[in-house]
């Protein structure tokens, strides 16, 4: 039995059910038929007046099940911050509800859900950051890194770790944080809790993002190969590589959805997504998305891939299906945001760039920066710090 108050209220629906049933008698054309009892015509006004509100609360369900999926991504809110220095990665810190941004020679702190400005973690900076929320404690990937104290937002002590270190992730199955390099060697494993150093693995190759799958498989992009390494992050050990193909950029982003398994390797020259079977490696698709991209991830809410463009751009990837994936929209952002991050609670992609005063000497890039800072540009003079928050 179907209750009237099925999707809206009885006083909200009587107009419309009325309109409906006039409409089923006219096109019935029951005959004037003086044999129909009184209980049988109740009876049929009673399945009619029952079929009336399913059909109005099935084209409601429709309706808003149509509008929410049409309803295009925009940039929702931007937060402005002056300042000086560079920047290459924004984290977003679901679990602390907040967001932050290694520029210069600190790290800015800024509110997940009201966008606010909170302050900022002095003498730490780097390129990105990674948050282990049990312990309260953060690390910056910067050359040395830097272990923080995210309640007293004060820095704890630097570091000592090999390499050239750049991206920087939590993996949750071993809880360490593993800093990744541009030079051997190319992962290490962090203890957040004191900043000791676990171990290392040589993958070989410039390291880009990476994700984990949560089960001891960690995937790291191979930026100067085109390629993304497996990593066993129990053995600390190279299990295989997969290779992106002949129509692959420089992979720089890099999304997985753990369910499907499948990852989106987001390349730069030439500007492409491919979409790879995480267990085997198996080129599943190639799409195009912007220029100069340095930043992706996937989104499990929406069944949707990103990748962030310094041109500019955040292009949109729909997975309808593990065989099935399409550019959904391309979204105009600011020109140089080309790193992000997800607040899987609003379904929002955050973003950074910066706009230079104006007047000011555009400065160049580091002759040893890594690949991802030259090709992104993000070394900048006193300005603006731009926090783009993008959604439906």
């Amino acid at each position: 039995m179907v209750d009237d108050s099925f999707v809206i209220s009885r006083s909200q629906t009587r107009h419309d059910k009325t309109v409906i049933l006039k409409s089923l008698f006219f096109h019935l054309r029951l005959p004037d038929c003086p044999k129909i009892k009184p209980n049988w015509l109740n009876f049929i006004m009673k399945k009619l007046n029952h079929l009336a509100a399913v059909l109005l609360g099935i084209g409601l369900l429709a309706g808003n099940a149509f509008a929410q999926t049409d309803t295009p991504y925009k940039v929702l809110d931007t937060t402005q911050l002056m300042g000086n220095g560079g920047i290459d990665y924004v984290y977003a810190d679901n679990d602390g509800r907040r967001v932050y941004v290694p520029r210069g020679g600190n790290t800015f702190v800024f509110d997940l859900d009201s966008h606010k400005y909170i302050g900022s973690i002095t003498n730490v900076g780097g390129h990105g950051v990674a948050i282990d929320t049990a312990a309260h404690h953060g690390i910056c990937s910067g050359n040395p890194p830097s272990l923080f104290d995210t309640e007293t937002m004060q820095k704890l002590k630097s570091i000592d770790v090999q390499g050239r270190p750049d991206g920087i992730l939590l993996e949750p199955l071993t809880d360490r944080i593993c800093i990744l390099s541009h030079e051997s060697p190319s992962i290490t494993m962090i203890d957040p809790k004191d900043g000791t150093v676990t171990g290392t693995v040589d993958v070989g190759g410039a390291m880009e993002q990476a994700q984990s799958d949560g089960q001891g498989k960690l995937y790291v992009d191979v930026e100067d190969e085109k390629k993304i390494a497996v990593v066993d992050v129990k053995a600390l050990k190279v299990i295989t590589k997969y290779d992106l193909g002949d129509n692959a950029g420089e992979p720089g982003g890099l999304g997985l959805d753990v369910k499907n398994h499948i990852l989106f390797a987001m390349c730069a020259n030439p500007g492409v997504c491919v979409v790879v079977n995480a267990d085997d490696g198996k080129v599943l698709a190639t799409l195009p998305i912007g220029n100069g991209t340095d930043g992706g991830g996937f989104n499990s809410n929406t069944m949707e891939a990103w990748s962030s463009q310094r041109d500019g751009t955040l292009t949109i990837i729909k997975e309808s299906s593990p065989t099935s994936f399409a550019v959904e929209q391309t979204v105009q952002t600011k020109a140089g945001c080309k790193t992000s991050s997800l607040d899987t609670k609003n379904n929002h992609i955050v973003l950074i760039c910066t706009e230079r005063l104006p007047g000011a000497p555009t400065p160049a890039p580091a002759t040893n920066a890594p690949a991802g800072q030259r090709r992104g540009g993000g070394r900048g003079g006193p300005g603006n710090l731009d926090v783009l928050w993008v959604g439906r």
